[in-house]
C-alpha cells in the first residue's frame, strides 16, 4: 500500500510539474516574445484576459508540485543524496519565486492591483528568467538521483553532506543566482537564448562539481 501511495504522489508530482514548467516556458518563450511585437490593443487584451488565467494555473501548479515534492522528499529518509538535495533546493526556490515575487508583481502588470508597472514587470521578468535557468538543472538533479551510472542506486553517489566541496560550491552558486534574482539585474538573462544557455551551462557545472569534487 505504501508503494502505491508513493507512486500516486510521484505521478501527481510529475503531472503538476509538467504544467508548472510548461507554463513557465510559455510565459518566457512565447507570451513574453509576443508582447514585444503586439499592438497596444492586443497587449492589453493579453494582460487583462489571457495572462491572469494562465497565472492562476501557473501558481497553483507550483503549489501542487511543491506539496507532492515535500512528501516524496520526506519519504526518502536516509536515501537523500546530493543530486536530489540540489534539485529540491532549486525547486523550492522556484516555488518561492512564483509566490513571493512573480505573482505579486504580475498582479500589478495585469492591472489587478495598483503599482509601478515598469518596475514590477522588470522584477517579475528577472525572477521568471531565473526560474527558467533553474529548470534544467533542477530536473537533472531529480532524475540523476535515481538513474545513471553516477546515481546513488548505481553506487556512485554518496548521501548528502555539507562537507563535500563540490556540493557546497553548487549550493553557493544556486544561492548566488537567487540573490541576483532578488537584488540584481537581468544582464545576460535579458534574452531567452541567454537564459537557456545559462540553464544548460548550470546543469553541466553542477554535475561536474558534485560528481568530480
Amino acid at each position: 500500500m505504501t508503494y502505491f501511495i508513493d507512486f500516486i504522489f510521484r505521478w501527481a508530482h510529475v503531472l503538476s510539474g509538467m504544467m508548472w514548467v510548461g507554463l513557465l516556458y510559455f510565459f518566457n518563450f512565447i507570451q513574453g516574445e509576443y508582447l514585444k511585437e503586439a499592438t497596444a490593443e492586443a497587449k492589453s487584451d493579453v494582460l487583462s484576459k489571457l495572462a491572469p488565467r494562465a497565472l492562476w494555473w501557473f501558481r497553483w501548479a507550483a503549489v501542487a508540485t511543491f506539496a507532492t515534492g515535500v512528501y516524496l522528499f520526506g519519504s526518502l529518509g536516509a536515501g537523500i543524496n546530493q543530486y536530489i538535495a540540489i534539485g529540491a533546493l532549486m525547486g523550492t526556490i522556484m516555488f518561492l519565486n512564483v509566490w513571493l515575487i512573480i505573482w505579486p508583481k504580475q498582479k500589478i502588470v495585469c492591472g489587478i492591483k495598483e503599482g509601478d508597472i515598469p518596475a514590477a514587470a522588470a522584477t517579475a521578468l528577472l525572477a521568471s528568467r531565473t526560474n527558467t535557468v533553474f529548470s534544467a538543472p533542477m530536473l537533472f538533479g531529480m532524475l540523476a538521483s535515481k538513474h545513471g551510472s553516477f546515481s546513488a542506486t548505481a553506487g556512485g553517489m554518496q548521501p548528502v553532506s555539507f562537507t563535500d566541496v563540490g556540493f557546497v560550491i553548487a549550493v553557493l552558486i544556486v544561492l548566488a543566482l537567487e540573490a541576483n534574482a532578488i537584488f540584481g539585474k537581468l544582464s545576460h538573462m535579458a534574452g531567452i537564448r541567454g537564459a537557456l544557455h545559462m540553464s544548460i551551462a548550470l546543469t553541466a557545472v553542477i554535475y561536474l562539481l558534485i560528481h568530480f569534487l
